[in-house]
């Protein structure tokens, strides 16, 4: 599941608290203990600026600089809350405003068009910069994902945000909750969400004017208020530190074909240049392991301030399987001992339900990629997620000196009680770059299908190593908006392992990208034509579930081109028109 260097997407060398985001810019007043304010009826917003002034680097291996200039949008008196779903990709998505008074709860529906995915809400701020002599040099809107980088404006507010960290991208999405917290901000700057978001300053001053825009200025009640920033972009030739092994290298290399120093860390995407600091957040933004194809999922952006400190504050913290200061929680631990006693699936017992999402990310891979010259091969990202309400939660225990563990499910009622268990077959140590960790067997199957349906190719990949890499939908039914076994360093343990934990939690989903082994088809023979390509999750039916009615999922695809020079088209599905 980790990614090879050929398409990593880099993860910044730094995952600060996102806690001290706004804290260090903002001035609150102290709690009164002797008033306690009204519930609002709607949230009150501001766009504020964290600091009036930001320096931007530019450096010689990148097309631009990243405007991320420090505003936030703030929330008093209630939280900036939506929940955003499609009821299938045949419909378009909905978003709906959350509006909590007291212990009354409203909605208001957006109107249409408003959202067009679920990175948030577009054109949401407008920027206009202007150089010393008063001449507009750059005119441009971004994007805003309510739930980007974070922290509290006030002293009184909530300790923690409840909403995720991130907005999910993956295309096949299907629901997701966005939030400011009462009493908290968030950073208004959502760039790392897009392609090609760098814009093209020389070295210099300038003056930003920030604001958001007018559309949902009327929709939120938010002020018509104009920050101002003025701006110093710094151009680099090279970074400090370019020697071999040095940061300044690792990042550059990133930025290119990536740094092998993070080959098991790293993301499935788009090669992407470094950007901003990310929190260490759950399956929404992923952390610096995970990416999902052409569409890779962003950190949130921490102000500016917080980069002066970045070569300092990288790899406080790391344990094992960590490099980048992230301080990850580790993976949640297997039982102590293997079970014993007669296995029972108890009828009462919540379950998972495993689905899968059409695959996406398709393309054609000359066989020298897989040093196998000559052939040629259709590659694929694909995600198998769990609907609930019920995590999958797989223990593996290896038997001294054994080359298999044996696999365990578990059950739990309602209350987080153990209340069953059943075998459930084996996990595997996968020792192939991309993977280099364990895989419980039979997961999920890859199938290259007929335009009528029939078998055509299958895939050697049926064994995964389970991480919540994307959030596919939190609006089910106990749905974890942080969940824990993101990080794939300890989630999926190491060859020396005696017993790994594998956890798949409800809302979340795993995802594996195309540029790993066995995560294609090889065409070499196959006709020209149209074919299915199916993902279909628990093809043994070993683990116990709500419904295996719902495992597989189609993609069409259509084949052309000659060998050695094979190509694939990939049409809409229903409504999502994304490979």
């Amino acid at each position: 599941m980790t990614r090879s260097p050929r398409t990593r997407l880099w993860r910044s060398t730094l995952a600060v608290s996102a806690a001290i985001a706004v804290t260090a810019g903002v001035v609150a007043a102290a709690p009164d203990s002797k008033k306690k304010a009204p519930a609002a009826a709607k949230p009150k917003l501001s766009l504020i600026a964290a600091t009036k002034s930001v320096t931007l680097d530019k450096y010689s291996w990148s097309e631009g600089v990243w405007l991320d200039l420090g505003t936030y949008l703030t929330a008093e008196g209630a939280p900036f809350e939506f929940k955003v779903t499609r009821e299938s990709y045949k419909k378009p998505i909905v978003a709906k405003q959350i509006i909590r008074d007291g212990k009354k709860t409203t909605t208001k529906t957006l109107p249409a068009g408003t959202v067009k995915d679920f990175s948030g809400l577009p054109d949401f701020v407008e920027v206009k910069i202007t150089d010393p002599a008063g001449k507009t040099v750059l005119k441009t809107s971004q994007n805003f994902c309510p739930n980007n980088a974070s922290g509290r404006v006030r002293p009184d507010a909530p300790a923690t945000s409840k909403y995720p960290g991130g907005c999910p991208t993956n295309p096949f999405t299907l629901g997701s909750v966005w939030g400011v917290e009462k009493g908290w901000a968030s950073n208004t700057y959502s760039g790392h969400y897009e392609d090609d978001t760098t814009v093209d300053l020389a070295a210099g001053s300038y003056t930003a004017k920030i604001s958001v825009a007018k559309k949902y200025r009327d929709l939120f009640g938010i002020a018509n208020k104009t920050q101002s920033v003025k701006v110093t972009v710094i151009e680099h030739p090279d970074e400090p530190g370019e020697g071999e092994g040095g940061w300044g290298a690792a990042r550059k290399a990133a930025a290119g074909a990536g740094a092998d120093a993070h080959a098991h860390h790293a993301g499935h995407g788009k090669a992407q240049p470094p950007v901003s600091l990310a929190e260490a957040t759950g399956g929404t933004a992923p952390t610096y392991n995970v990416g999902h194809g052409p569409h890779p999922p962003a950190p949130p952006a921490l102000p500016w301030a917080l980069k002066k400190n970045a070569r300092t504050s990288a790899n406080i913290g790391d344990k094992a399987g960590q490099t980048d200061g992230s301080r990850q929680a580790p993976g949640a631990k297997p039982n102590a001992k293997r079970p014993t006693g007669k296995p029972v699936v108890p009828a009462s017992a919540p379950k998972p339900d495993l689905r899968s999402l059409p695959a996406y990310g398709v393309t054609i891979v000359d066989g020298k990629e897989y040093d196998t010259p000559g052939k040629d091969y259709v590659a694929f990202s694909a995600n198998v997620w769990n609907a609930g309400p019920a995590q999958l939660v797989v223990d593996g225990f290896r038997k001294p000196g054994a080359d298999l563990m044996d696999a365990y499910q578990y059950f739990y009622d309602a209350k987080g009680k153990q209340i069953g268990y059943t075998p459930t077959g084996t996990m595997e140590w996968d020792p192939r770059p991309g993977h280099v960790h364990w895989h419980f067997t039979d997961f999920a199957s890859y199938r290259l299908l007929k335009e009528d349906k029939k078998e055509a190719v299958r895939s050697g990949k049926e064994a995964f190593c389970l991480a919540n890499t994307d959030a596919v939908d939190y609006t089910v039914k106990n749905a974890n908006w942080h969940p824990d076994g993101t990080d794939l360093a300890t989630s999926c343990g190491q060859e020396n392992s005696i017993s790994v934990r594998e956890v798949l939690d409800v809302g979340s989903g795993d995802t594996y990208t195309q540029d790993l082994p066995d995560q294609s088809f090889d065409i070499t023979d196959v006709p020209n034509g149209t074919y299915w390509i199916q993902v279909l999750a628990n093809p043994e039916k070993r683990l116990k579930e709500t419904s295996t009615s719902n495992n597989s999922a189609l993609r069409k695809i259509v084949l052309g081109g000659k060998p050695g020079a094979r190509t694939v088209s990939v049409p809409a599905h229903h409504l999502v028109d994304a490979n």
